[in-house]
């Protein structure tokens, strides 16, 4: 395995959170439960038990996971995207976030409804400057599938500015058990946030649970 790595998931009270943090334990790494208060993310940690007892992890308010995390992961609903990382932006500096974002705007989840700056992730990498490597990731996995043990079929869309901080989350993505793709800079993050609502009508229309994309053409002889 590659070096452990200390990671924040800001938001892991959420499903998306949990089944990640179930994953990075279980290949090895350190993780940080953030919430935007201690008790919030204590209360996190105490449901992430009762889904995975042996996954440790710690609770923090955000900044405090932020700051303590090599690699920090931003899980929180869209219209809190901007406010979470305003109150982290300081222990953010020379660090890749690893953003999955997806811009739903209810009840028209089903519409992709981008904001103005093309893309939640380079919404993100603006506010941010060029100090934090800003990389997305993960906006169309079933969330409720990463908590099992069962194998993820949909590929990951990994998109940064560098290709070496995309690498990383490539081989995190591949450490929780997914396939994952480099897919260029951070503006082309706006294919993957829009496919999850594409995805969520093909859910409705074929009555699929979890529908996902899958790359082809890679020999993999």
């Amino acid at each position: 395995m590659s070096e452990s790595e200390k990671i924040a998931i800001l938001g892991g009270t959420g499903d998306l959170g949990t089944g990640l943090a179930i994953r990075w334990a279980k290949a090895g790494h350190e993780i940080i439960i953030g919430s935007r208060t201690l008790a919030k993310a204590q209360n996190a940690v105490a449901n992430l038990h009762k889904i995975s007892p042996e996954t440790p992890a710690q609770a923090m308010e955000n900044p405090a996971a932020a700051a303590a995390g090599t690699i920090v992961v931003l899980t929180v609903p869209a219209e809190h995207q901007i406010s979470t990382l305003d109150s982290v932006k300081d222990g953010l500096a020379g660090k890749i976030l690893i953003d999955v974002t997806v811009p739903l705007v209810p009840p028209r989840v089903g519409t992709v409804q981008l904001p103005s700056e093309g893309s939640a992730g380079k919404r993100a990498q603006d506010f941010l400057g060029n100090s934090v490597s800003v990389v997305t990731a993960f906006q169309n996995v079933a969330a409720h599938l990463l908590q099992t043990d069962v194998q993820i079929e949909c590929d990951v869309l990994v998109c940064g500015n560098k290709r070496a901080a995309r690498q990383k989350v490539i081989a995190l993505a591949e450490q929780a058990g997914m396939r994952a793709w480099h897919a260029g800079p951070v503006e082309n993050s706006a294919a993957a946030e829009s496919l999850t609502s594409a995805l969520i009508q093909i859910n409705r229309r074929h009555d699929i649970s979890h529908s996902g994309i899958k790359i082809v053409g890679q020999d993999d002889h």
